[in-house]
């Protein structure tokens, strides 16, 4: 249950906040340079993702109500750099090579802070944390389990927290339960079956409109690693084999991902076109206009779910647990514990203010930076904030948990419909939320080892590896019978090699013996 702290007490936190930046104005950063603005307050920039969220009279992503607030609850001067989500990495990689880079700067990819920290674009943090936190070291002591995520070579160089439940849950599938009742069918528990499922929902008209017009499958940005994970192949992940660690695209078992989704394709029972469907708009409207019997997707589909049920109100939607193979049965991806991950520019300023704002945001503030402000966008129902009114949150706060960089979020399933908003659809989504939730956790997902090797070779060889296995691979999907999935796989460790997989392969069982195994 999520609880809120007494508002007497933000308030002291805040005044006792205030109270020091006023105090500190003057004061010198340890490279000599003045630390803080014209108004006294403390200064630092930040990396914000901007997924094209915020409303235009609501303002932008580097000002809203949200910033706003912050800047004048934490008595801090934040400046929040967009990044645009779809391109992220190469968005910062740009700033830092201009040297115009926000101070903090996060992203979830260990493996590109691991980059950046190869090319020296960031600074352990070890001495900020220890000189100027309070509360998010008391939270690192709470949370131990956290502690490897954020070291490279022994040294500290992320800041995080926590993810919730809701936040370890990731991919999802979800099923027309009132198709497989029209049509007489049980829900499918293996692959065979859902193959069977689809076909089913291909041909025999499911819709009752007398034409052959529907689909088996529709789904968003997580297609190919559902499939990857039903066969415990995820393409950018490490397996465990036999002692040793194998990337997950040269398994045995990814030559069954391949199989499986040349097959979808070739039967027509995802629409073709989903290959030129870069952001995956037309799959969504094939799923929301009640075209498709699966979707393929996230364990959380709040607006997905209402278009459809506005479309489509006699439809029943249900989640369903991962199907099994021959290989048994797998989770679906779910993150690691570590939620974003939060790194220090090597041309820092003022580790304090840094350090300072995320002491701040950890100590309970990122509830109202969440969750926006009690009795215009919420009400509390025994300690749950209570949405008072779905479209206007949806204009002012959807954007809100962005700000949170870090925060101890976690509800628990039947928070949702406490915090749903009254309407009936949201009533009902719900319930299905929290059923959701509850899906996606049952199955735990197969992960060997905690995270990915990182070492720059391999950073090297994946930036000219990954287009090459996506040519490969699609041309195996689509390209008919002449590209086999055996083929498929011949050719990517072909171009694996001929990029020196072999000595890369060799370096990640040394990084596996030193950082995983010796641990």
């Amino acid at each position: 249950m999520i609880k809120r702290k007494p508002i007497a007490v933000v308030l002291g936190v805040t005044l006792t906040t205030c109270m020091i930046a006023a105090c500190s104005d003057g004061e010198k950063s340890q490279n000599g340079d003045a630390k803080n603005s014209d108004s006294g307050k403390l200064e630092v920039s930040i990396s914000i993702l901007d997924r094209g969220q915020v409303a235009s009279d609501e303002g932008t992503y580097e000002s809203n109500r949200v910033t706003k607030y912050i800047n004048e609850k934490s008595g801090i001067n934040v400046k929040w750099v967009p990044i645009l989500r779809t391109q992220s990495t190469q968005k910062l990689n740009t700033l830092i090579a201009a040297g115009e880079a926000p101070d903090l700067m996060w992203e979830f990819d260990r493996n590109y802070m691991s980059t950046l920290k190869d090319q020296g674009a960031i600074q352990p943090i070890d001495d900020f944390i220890e000189k100027y936190s309070t509360s998010y070291k008391s939270y690192l002591k709470a949370h131990p389990e956290l502690k490897p995520y954020t070291m490279f070579d022994g040294k500290t160089y992320m800041v995080t927290s926590a993810r919730g439940i809701d936040a370890i849950a990731n991919h999802a599938m979800w099923i027309r339960q009132d198709w497989l009742d029209k049509l007489g069918l049980k829900m499918p528990t293996t692959m065979d079956e859902m193959i069977t499922v689809m076909r089913a929902f291909k041909e025999k008209d499911p819709d009752g409109n007398g034409k052959q017009d529907t689909l088996g499958g529709a789904f968003n940005y997580n297609y190919t690693g559902i499939i990857q994970a039903l066969f415990a192949a995820q393409g950018g992940m490490w397996y465990l084999e036999n002692g040793s660690i194998v990337k997950g695209n040269f398994t045995a078992r990814y030559a069954d991902v391949l199989t499986t989704l040349k097959l979808f394709f070739d039967e027509g029972l995802v629409d073709k076109e989903y290959i030129t469907d870069k952001n995956f708009q037309k799959e969504r409207q094939l799923f929301v206009t009640g075209k498709a019997g699966i979707y393929f997707s996230s364990w959380n589909i709040p607006s997905e779910y209402r278009e459809l049920k506005q479309n489509v109100p006699e439809a029943k939607l249900v989640p369903f647990e991962p199907v099994s193979t021959k290989y048994g049965k797998f989770g679906l991806f779910q993150e690691p514990p570590a939620n974003k991950l939060i790194v220090f520019n090597k041309d820092l300023k003022d580790p304090r203010a840094a350090v300072k704002l995320l002491d701040w945001m950890i100590d309970k503030n990122w509830f109202d930076v969440r969750f926006g402000q009690e009795g215009v966008h919420y009400k509390l129902v025994n300690g749950v904030p209570q949405a008072i009114d779905a479209d206007k949150n949806k204009k002012e706060i959807a954007y809100a948990p962005e700000y949170a960089v870090v925060d101890q979020y976690s509800p628990k399933p039947e928070d949702f419909a406490v915090m749903a908003a009254q309407d009936a659809i949201s009533q009902e989504y719900a319930k299905l939320q929290g059923e959701s939730l509850n899906t996606a956790m049952k199955n735990k997902f197969r992960r060997d080892i905690p995270f990915n090797p990182t070492f720059p070779e391999l950073t090297e060889i994946q930036t000219s590896f990954s287009p090459l296995s996506e040519e490969i691979e699609t041309k195996v999907i689509t390209g008919g019978s002449q590209y086999t999935p055996q083929w498929g796989m011949e050719q990517l460790r072909k171009e694996w090699k001929r990029l020196g997989g072999d000595n890369v392969d060799k370096l990640a069982q040394e990084w596996y013996q030193k950082n995983v195994k010796a641990n």
